[in-house]
């Protein structure tokens, strides 16, 4: 499982002129789901994201986490992190789970995040066609691959 964490000013995510998700200061999660993941990598992940410190303390140095500062949370599905990109222009996507595995995950992804952060996570729509939009504070990216724990 991969994710894309952004530290963010603000995000919201609209499907077909119709904004379906938004928040103010938080994260924006962007999660790649493949075949061989698991609980055991949304349990990791989740660990990781909300106790990660990426937001600026009383001296401005990044020492707190989204729960320290009550921050909100937006996750999105998004398949293309699995991208093979080594042959060819034509990136590949075989690696990424078909949509009976992938969606369960993903919902025990938001499920379990959602229990770790104690508020509503709110969420785009799995596999729709999305408009991201986000203020990325810092900026502040962060790539985390449950697959690289080490």
């Amino acid at each position: 499982m991969k994710i894309v964490l952004q530290r963010v000013s603000s995000a919201s995510v609209t499907i077909e002129s119709k904004v379906v998700a938004d928040i103010q200061k938080g994260l924006l999660i962007l999660v790649g789901i493949e075949d061989m993941d698991g609980q055991e990598d949304i349990d990791w992940l989740v660990g990781k994201i909300t106790k990660i410190r990426v937001f600026d303390d009383e001296n401005h140095v990044m020492n707190l986490s989204v729960q320290d500062i009550d921050g909100d949370v937006i996750v999105v599905s998004q398949f293309t992190l699995h991208a093979a990109t080594k042959k060819g222009n034509r990136p590949s996507y075989i690696k990424a789970a078909k949509p009976d595995i992938a969606i369960p995950l993903y919902e025990s992804f938001i499920e379990k995040l959602e229990s770790e952060v104690g508020k509503t996570v709110q969420t785009g729509v799995f596999g729709a066609d999305m408009k991201v939009s986000l203020l990325n504070d810092g900026p502040v990216t962060i790539i985390m691959d449950s697959k690289n724990k080490e």
